[in-house]
């Protein structure tokens, strides 16, 4: 499993060294800092709703290991969450607080959006062991607002496109497909049993 984790670790890395490698070769077209926004925002939403995927393919395959996985998925979410959120905050407002404060509460887009950072924000702090035992049964509620993050980064995504909106429709038929697999009654594959390496 450790090969596995160095590889989806290095696969979740290349859409940064795509972005970094335009700003270094000046070839992020002719608005670059749309196109970064643009860009680290999907990223976080694919990442997120991949993350979604673990459940309903254990559900479904009764695959195990892909479970492994998730809180390093989600939390490359949220890193690209966060990138998106500071080019907008740097390069788009330049760090102009009264501006952006403005821009959250007038603009839907930008407060859903900023919602939905929030959310992830919350839930990848509390994503360790030490949260999981304080929180006790509350860790479970709280990050079921998973949901609610990619229902809003996807609202947040269509407002802001309001003509092109194919990819931000692909995305909400996913994250739909992806809620439906979760409904009770379908039909569910029992999981094999972790396999333990034995010393010999």
């Amino acid at each position: 499993m450790k090969a596995w984790k160095t590889i989806v670790f290095s696969l979740c890395l290349l859409p940064l060294g795509y972005l970094g490698l335009g700003i270094y070769r000046e070839d992020l077209g002719p608005n670059p800092v749309e196109y970064l926004t643009h860009e680290t925002g999907a990223w976080a939403l694919r990442l997120l709703l991949v993350t979604l995927a673990i459940t309903p393919l254990r559900r479904f395959t009764g695959w195990r290991r892909p479970i492994l996985l998730r809180r390093m998925l989600g939390l490359f979410a949220f890193f690209y969450a966060c990138l998106h959120l500071l080019i907008w905050l740097w390069l788009d407002r330049e760090l102009v607080w009264s501006n952006m404060l403005e821009d959250i509460l007038k603009r839907p887009y930008i407060t859903v959006g900023f919602t939905a950072f929030m959310i992830l924000l919350a839930l990848a702090v509390t994503s360790n062991s030490f949260s999981m035992q304080r929180l006790g049964r509350r860790w479970k509620q709280l990050h079921r607002w998973v949901y609610g993050a990619a229902a809003l980064g996807i609202l947040h995504f269509i407002w802001l496109v309001k003509a092109d909106l194919l990819q931000p429709m692909i995305y909400l038929a996913v994250f739909l497909l992806l809620m439906a697999a979760r409904l009770p009654g379908l039909p569910e594959r029992k999981p094999a049993p972790f396999r333990r390496k034995v010393a010999g």
